[in-house]
């Protein structure tokens, strides 16, 4: 028996799989080579745009019952695939309505700044203007989101449009977190400055920002299954922030198009393969460190007086073994907030 694990990165609200964008990259064709193709991000927009709120409702449930049935009692939902003042709130709205109807917590996210949508090509500050000035504040004003996310990084937001963002979110009471140094690395200590609660991907981060990050709060959030689905041979360099002194968390980056898993013992796995955790690193970073990166530490991430009961049961005889068995569901008891619910 383990702490409930928590998923504090995923993007649950989209309609179909990337079944183009899979086969592409399987003959070398690269990330960044698919969205000028118009695939990636920007066609599951399209499905999202012609979806139902219920419909939608219906696919983020479905993710969230199979996160539950692996030990996840937690799970950070983003908006993104939408990117019109219309098209997020639906969004935020299925999130909304499918929690309702789920066991855990879930932490609704905005991520209106994802990509920059093709109505606007050429025009990125005017939808950074619109998601600052429009989208945030309704968000705030009916209590959608908790966190507003930023995608700063190459084919996404400049630095300067981040920020931007984040001010935004701070502006309007709302929590701030960033997808940052995937592809290229950015200078983290302006964007510290807005106080996120996570910094999620981390792959290029620079050395002199790792000692930026250790003597903060924000969490680093890795993603290496991410990593495994692009067919990426080089994984986050965990160690290297271990080491230093930063939090780390794991979170599976659920999503249609670089990480459609929604298995958190699997992330686990993955990490200590490829990117040298401890069974008990990985655990920690997918519970108690998961907790920090949501800000809900008091509330979740042990199994201690005061807390929420949230537990998941393991068939195995050794807590390593939920690392060892990779891809294989051996999940058996769930209780969430006291209450056995699978």
């Amino acid at each position: 028996m383990i702490p409930g694990l928590i998923d504090c990165h995923t993007h649950p609200v989209f309609a179909e799989p990337r079944l183009v964008d899979f086969e592409k990259r399987i003959s070398g064709s690269g990330y960044e080579e698919i969205a000028a193709a118009g695939g990636g991000i920007r066609s599951s927009v399209a499905a999202v745009r012609r979806s139902s709120r219920g419909e939608l409702s219906k696919k983020v449930l479905m993710a969230l019952n199979a996160m539950l049935e692996q030990g996840t009692s937690v799970v950070e939902a983003k908006s993104g695939y939408g990117l019109t003042l219309e098209d997020e709130v639906k969004s935020l709205e299925a999130i909304r309505d499918a929690a309702r109807q789920w066991p855990g917590e879930v932490v609704p996210t905005l991520l209106a700044a994802h990509v920059v949508p093709q109505e606007y090509a050429g025009k990125a500050d005017d939808y950074v203007n619109k998601v600052c000035e429009e989208i945030i504040p309704l968000v705030a004003k009916k209590k959608m989101a908790r966190y507003v996310d930023v995608y700063c990084d190459r084919g996404a937001f400049t630095q300067e449009q981040s920020e931007r963002v984040l001010a935004a979110a701070r502006k309007n009471g709302l929590g701030t977190r960033a997808h940052v140094c995937q592809f290229t690395a950015a200078k983290l200590g302006p964007l510290l400055a807005h106080q996120p609660a996570s910094f999620d991907h981390m792959d290029c981060v620079q050395p002199e920002d790792i000692s930026l990050l250790a003597r903060g709060e924000t969490v680093a959030v890795l993603l290496p299954g991410a990593n495994y689905f692009l067919g990426h041979k080089e994984f986050p360099d965990a160690r290297r922030l271990i080491d230093a002194g930063v939090p780390v968390s794991l979170a599976t980056d659920y999503n249609p198009g670089t990480s459609p898993t929604p298995s958190m013992p699997f992330v686990i796995s993955l990490a200590c393969t490829h990117m040298k955790m401890t069974p008990a690193e990985a655990i920690a970073a997918a519970t108690i460190n998961a907790a920090c990166a949501l800000r809900l530490q008091d509330r979740k991430g042990s199994v201690e007086a005061g807390k929420d009961a949230d537990m998941a049961v393991f068939d195995v005889k050794d807590y390593r073994e939920i690392a060892y068995w990779f891809a294989w569901d051996r999940c058996v008891e769930m209780v969430v907030a006291g209450r056995v619910v699978g």
